[in-house]
């Protein structure tokens, strides 16, 4: 692509002009106190919530690319794909290797070495007793809806000693990343019957962010895409792959059709 810009929104110019300086301020007041436990939908069941359809698409490269520069910007200050490279994102999503080296690498590494998170492991696992984990596989663990539904799914909570938190994940240990552009917003609850825990009741948008609900529903979404794409990159080419191992096999049968026609003629 000659120009990386595939969504003519009004954000991206402004994340990408001042990326550096974004990611290291988040990387101070955002995912740098971030650790995503392990979590279930069952755990979310028990909030009284449903998990929201994703309805992402790996075959719209402008979604994963959007994706890949959300993650950048709001995600690698703490949390790595050490199972990616930055050459083989490049790769993948069309991109160059200046654009990758532009816009997505923030460290010191080198454009064929994997994705290292901002923040020194050793010094997150000082600072908060465990580092941030990675997200190569997060999609692949817990699914895409449970990932999608948690991005959405921060409140405020002043009992909790970061101010955050979580309907899918309670009590988790990470702030809204992405609260500038969701905004702020609480969760009313109502008593659970017969000695049950409370069940979620609604979401109250107390702060508008920088994009609308539907806005916002799309970051999300193409955020959860370039993550899901990470977690099995082969997806993208599995289906052009299959189209041509279909035709082999076409092939293949219809010869050995006719070879076994040839050998055959004489018994008949």
């Amino acid at each position: 692509m000659s120009d990386f810009s595939i969504k003519a929104d009004s954000m991206t110019s402004g994340l990408f002009n001042s990326a550096l300086v974004n990611s290291a301020r988040r990387s101070l007041t955002g995912l740098v106190v971030g650790l995503a436990l392990v979590a279930t939908p069952t755990a979310f069941a028990a909030a009284g919530g449903d998990l929201h359809a994703a309805n992402i698409s790996l075959n719209n490269a402008g979604s994963l690319q959007n994706g890949a520069k959300l993650y950048f910007n709001y995600c690698s200050g703490c949390h790595a794909l050490n199972f990616m490279r930055y050459a083989r994102i490049a790769e993948d999503l069309g991109l160059s290797e200046e654009q990758v080296t532009k816009n997505f690498m923030f460290t010191d590494a080198k454009f064929g070495e994997t994705v290292h998170a901002n923040i020194n492991p050793k010094d997150a696992a000082e600072w908060f007793g465990k580092a941030p984990p990675d997200l190569s596989l997060e999609v692949r663990a817990r699914g895409a809806d449970w990932v999608f539904t948690y991005l959405k799914s921060f409140y405020l909570d002043p009992s909790r000693p970061i101010g955050w938190n979580n309907t899918v994940f309670p009590n988790a240990s990470m702030p809204n990343p992405l609260w500038e552009l969701q905004g702020l917003q609480t969760a009313t609850f109502k008593p659970g019957e017969n000695g049950a825990e409370h069940t979620l009741e609604k979401f109250e948008l107390r702060q508008p962010g920088s994009e609308t609900p539907s806005e916002f529903d799309e970051t999300v979404r193409d955020l959860t895409a370039f993550l899901q794409y990470a977690s099995e990159p082969a997806a993208l080419h599995r289906k052009s792959i299959g189209i041509w191992v279909l035709l082999y096999l076409g092939v293949f049968t219809f010869l050995a059709w006719m070879l076994k026609n040839e050998y055959w003629k004489d018994v008949h």
